[in-house]
C-alpha cells in the first residue's frame, strides 16, 4: 500500500475497529488501523492518541499507520475481575471528576477512587459537585476535605447554570476527561456548557437511586474556544490500577507534608507508633473519611499482591 498523503490527527471515538480523527484545521476522517499496528502488543490505541494518517494513493482511503509517543494516559483496572489495564484515555491535560449533590446519593469514597487514579497517573484532577440545586443544605460541606486538599471544586447547576463560567475557564484551552459514577449528570452538564454537542442523556433509576448508562465508550469533543472534552463512560467499578499499596499515600495530596516525617519510612499509616497521618486524623486536621477510604483501597490493593 502506498501512500500520497500524511496527516497529523487526534483519535475522536472509535467503534468496531473504525475511528474518527481529526486534524488540525477541524476535518474529521473514517480511519481503520494499520494490520501491523492490531498486532503490536506496546500500545493499544486510545481515545486522545495523536496519530498519522495515511492516504491510500489507489483507492484514496485513510489508515492509522503512526501512534505517536502520549504525553500522559489514564489508565484503571480491566473490569469484571480481569486482571491488567485498560487505558481510558491518552494525552488528557486534566482529569474532571463530577458527582451529584443529590440523586443519586454522593459517594465520597467513590469520588477518593476516582482522585487515587488521577494521581497514580500523574494527571492533575479537579472536582465538580453537580446537581446542588437538588441538595438539602450548603452542597458544599461535604466536600470540603477536597477543596482543603487543594483541589478545585466546583459547584454547578444545569437548570439554574450556576458555576458555568468557573467551570467553562477551566476546560478552556485543555484536554480534559470527564468521569465519575453513573448518573450524576456528566452528559447534561456538558449539554448545557456547550449547546452543539447533543449528548445522549439518561434518566435515574428510581429503584435502585444509580444512573442507566448512556455513554457507551469514551468520546472526545472538540470545544469551540479551544481544547477537547473527553465523555467518559459512568463506571460502577472502578479498580485501581498501576499504583503499589506503598505508594498509595502520595495520591493523597495533604498528606504529602506529613508523610515523610512518620517515626518509620515505610509506614503503612494504619497502626505504627510515631504516625504522623494518623496523628493528624485525630487531631482533626487530616479529614477521617478521606484516611478510611486510604485504609481501604490499602487493604484492597494488598489483598490484590501476589502470594498472599
Amino acid at each position: 500500500m502506498s501512500a500520497a498523503l500524511v496527516v497529523n490527527a487526534v483519535v475522536l471515538r472509535g467503534t468496531g475497529g473504525v475511528w474518527r480523527a481529526r486534524d488540525a484545521s477541524g476535518d474529521e476522517y473514517d480511519v481503520s488501523l494499520r494490520g501491523r499496528l492490531k498486532q503490536a502488543d506496546s500500545v493499544k490505541l486510545a481515545v486522545g492518541d495523536e496519530v498519522q494518517l495515511e492516504r491510500d494513493a489507489r483507492d484514496g482511503t485513510w489508515a492509522i499507520a503512526t501512534i505517536l509517543p502520549r504525553r500522559s494516559r489514564l489508565v484503571r483496572r480491566a473490569p469484571g475481575g480481569a486482571y491488567g489495564e485498560r487505558v481510558v484515555a491518552a494525552n488528557v491535560d486534566q482529569v474532571v471528576v463530577v458527582i451529584a449533590a443529590a440523586h443519586p446519593t454522593p459517594h465520597t469514597r467513590m469520588l477518593d477512587r476516582f482522585l487515587v487514579i488521577a494521581a497514580a497517573n500523574d494527571i492533575p484532577a479537579r472536582v465538580v459537585v453537580n446537581k446542588v440545586d437538588l441538595a438539602h443544605g450548603d452542597p458544599r460541606l461535604p466536600f470540603a476535605a477536597y477543596a482543603a486538599a487543594g483541589y478545585p471544586v466546583h459547584a454547578t447547576s444545569v437548570p439554574n447554570r450556576e458555576g458555568f463560567a468557573g467551570l467553562h475557564d477551566a476546560l478552556r484551552g485543555r484536554v480534559s476527561a470527564l468521569t465519575g459514577p453513573s448518573g450524576v449528570g456528566k452528559s447534561s452538564l456538558l449539554n448545557a456548557l456547550y449547546p452543539g454537542l447533543s449528548l445522549r442523556v439518561g434518566e435515574i433509576s428510581k429503584s435502585v437511586d444509580k444512573g442507566r448508562h448512556t455513554t457507551v465508550g469514551a468520546t472526545m469533543h472538540p470545544l469551540p474556544d479551544g481544547g477537547y472534552v473527553m465523555d467518559t463512560p459512568g463506571l460502577r467499578e472502578v479498580g485501581v490500577w498501576n499504583v503499589a499499596p506503598g505508594e498509595l499515600d502520595r495520591c493523597f495530596p495533604e498528606w504529602q507534608a506529613l508523610r515523610t516525617t512518620c517515626r518509620f519510612r515505610d509506614c503503612r499509616h494504619d497502626e505504627e507508633p510515631g504516625c504522623a497521618v494518623r496523628a493528624a486524623v485525630a487531631s482533626g486536621v487530616v479529614d477521617a473519611e478521606r484516611y478510611d477510604s486510604y485504609r481501604r483501597l490499602r487493604a484492597e490493593l494488598e489483598s490484590e499482591l501476589p502470594n498472599r
